[in-house]
């Protein structure tokens, strides 16, 4: 299926060539463009912000990898397996598994230092719904920035990898053939680019990471807004299970009106011992699963939000004082400071929690080689769908998720490359100018946005909340279509572009998450309690028709 829309945007400005374009600066994007470096193959990265403000920097918890004495892969399969609830694809999940330890010893190389013991063994911890420990970590709690440190700073030392900084992707460029030729994109501020241009290239990488931002309350950065989901959808991608989206159980409870990015609080606090409890010190997980507070997130969140409707109280608590403050400072700094600046200390006194978007488990469909279904277009890390995470993503895996699919990524691009299957493309200009404008949302709209989903398709969800939910976002596109016919359109920009994606993406999940009637993994269905293999033992593919529709089937 071929690109059918566009977003409004002024005519390419500037154009710029070259052979592999990677847009996202996190440990996916970067690992990509180094290795295609190593092929002799030029590399330009755009990313929305500075290099290293993606979501990779606030990991903290760590990378899930077999290097444990005693540990296997099938096990690290199993757990994988048991956490995916039915969805996971296996042949994906294996691939992550095997080839995860060596992409590990791959990124140490590249200089990511991870915490060891004073025999210099790697030191390894526990977290939600893994039966061993096999989380390396770094600095304590602080394993994203460390990783996204050593990509960064390969990646500057590296003068025949372009930069492009500030930069927003809006859409896919194909050939006559329809296979991907680069792509336009917006460059934020003043420099040797800026405003709307092009980039021509011989394959394009997406690695725009997720969309946490379609509702109020996240762990995810402010940049996260679904863009490379939206791209793909208006590119004639397929998406999926978009309805999976994984809502992490412990993060810090700011108060009621508390909008936007909010910290969060790793699953390794849970990992070395802190325990959930409610107002009275219950510590309700016991008799829940038999990992108590370890088990999958999924399950943890459920409990926390049930534990808080039966209480009508607006968060739980986390409660890790008998750490001591010495544990506190030396294994969780970052977490220590992040409570200490809004006034909580957790060595004396238990954390408030409260589940909060976290992770999409869906995304741009792929195959094992990253390869979407649009060639030439490839995705990885959060904003693809590999088959690994199936209806709900094991703690850790997600930055092995990114690095093994990302080599695999490099990998066929090289193939190709070496095989003469990688030439120059020329831009189908008359499909581009043919494709559909999408009339441009208001600013404004991003938090009504928001507010739709999280009321109607948050951790809990039912066809009435999320009819609710499909109507208001409804509204907002007649609104955004009657201002253009009136020719009173949005401006082209930013907040603009921004906002029309999060529609996008957010009325495809709603569609996605509607049709599926049962609950399982992180999808939650008040009116459908029950998983039901027989019916929706499968995936659900959604994508953008050429009258503008999305199809969900």
């Amino acid at each position: 299926m071929s690109a059918t829309h566009r977003l409004t945007a002024p005519a390419p400005g500037w154009t710029a060539t070259t052979d592999v374009v990677v847009v996202g600066s996190g440990v996916a994007g970067l690992t990509v463009a180094l290795n295609v470096r190593k092929a002799g193959l030029r590399a330009t990265v755009v990313t929305k912000a500075l290099l290293d403000d993606g979501s990779t920097r606030w990991a903290q918890g760590g990378v899930a990898v077999v290097l444990g004495e005693g540990d296997t892969p099938e096990q690290h399969l199993d757990d994988t397996l048991v956490a995916g609830a039915g969805l996971c694809v296996e042949e994906a999940v294996r691939r992550l598994v095997t080839e995860g330890p060596d992409a590990v010893r791959h990124l140490i190389a590249t200089g990511a230092a991870f915490d060891k013991d004073a025999d210099g063994e790697i030191l390894l911890t526990r977290e939600g719904g893994h039966h061993r420990r096999r989380i390396v970590h770094a600095g304590g709690d602080a394993t994203g920035a460390e990783i996204s440190r050593a990509l960064v700073q390969a990646v500057r030392s590296d003068p025949g990898l372009e930069l492009i900084e500030h930069a927003l992707v809006l859409d896919l460029l194909t050939d006559p053939d329809g296979h991907a030729a680069g792509l336009t994109l917006h460059v934020m501020g003043e420099g040797q680019r800026d405003g709307v241009g092009a980039i021509r290239a011989r394959a394009v990488v997406l690695a725009t990471g997720g969309m946490g931002q379609v509702f109020s309350a996240t762990t995810n950065p402010a940049v996260s807004t679904g863009d490379g989901v939206a791209l793909a959808l208006r590119a004639g991608a397929e998406v999926t299970d978009l309805e999976f989206v994984q809502f992490h159980p412990t993060v810090l409870w700011l108060g009621p009106e508390a909008e936007g990015q909010q910290p969060l609080v790793s699953e390794a606090v849970r990992g070395e011992g802190a325990h959930l409890v409610d107002a009275d010190g219950v510590r309700f997980m016991l008799g829940q699963h038999e990992l108590a507070e370890l088990a999958p997130r999924d399950i943890v969140a459920k409990a926390i939000t049930r534990r808080m409707q039966e209480q009508g109280a607006e968060h739980m608590y986390l409660d890790g004082r008998h750490f001591g403050a010495a544990m506190w400072a030396e294994r969780f700094p970052t977490i220590l400071a992040s409570c200490r600046s809004h006034g909580i200390d957790p060595v004396t006194e238990p954390i408030p929690v409260a589940p909060a978007a976290h992770y999409a488990s869906g995304g741009i469909r792929t195959d094992l080689a990253g390869r979407t279904t649009v060639p030439g277009l490839y995705a990885c890390g959060e904003v693809a769908c590999t088959g690994v995470h199936g209806a709900n993503r094991l703690a850790s895996n997600s930055l092995l998720e990114g690095l093994v699919f990302a080599e695999a990524i490099a990998a066929d691009l090289t193939e190709r490359h070496a095989a003469g299957d990688l030439p120059e493309r020329s831009v189908d200009v008359a499909a581009a100018q043919a494709c559909k404008a999408v009339p441009l949302l208001a600013p404004e709209a991003r938090a009504e946005v928001q507010r739709l989903m999280s009321t109607g398709a948050g951790v809990l969800r039912s066809a009435a909340s999320m009819a609710g939910s499909a109507e208001g976002l409804a509204t907002l596109a007649d609104a955004a279509l009657a201002h253009a016919a009136e020719e009173k359109p949005a401006d082209p920009r930013v907040e603009t572009w921004e906002a029309t994606n999060l529609h996008l993406v957010a009325t495809a999940l709603v569609a996605a998450a509607a049709l599926r009637e049962e609950t399982r993994g992180c999808h939650w269905r008040e009116d459908f309690p029950d998983r039901d293999d027989q019916r929706w033992r499968r995936h659900l593919t959604t994508t953008l028709d050429a009258d503008g529709a999305l199809r969900t089937v």
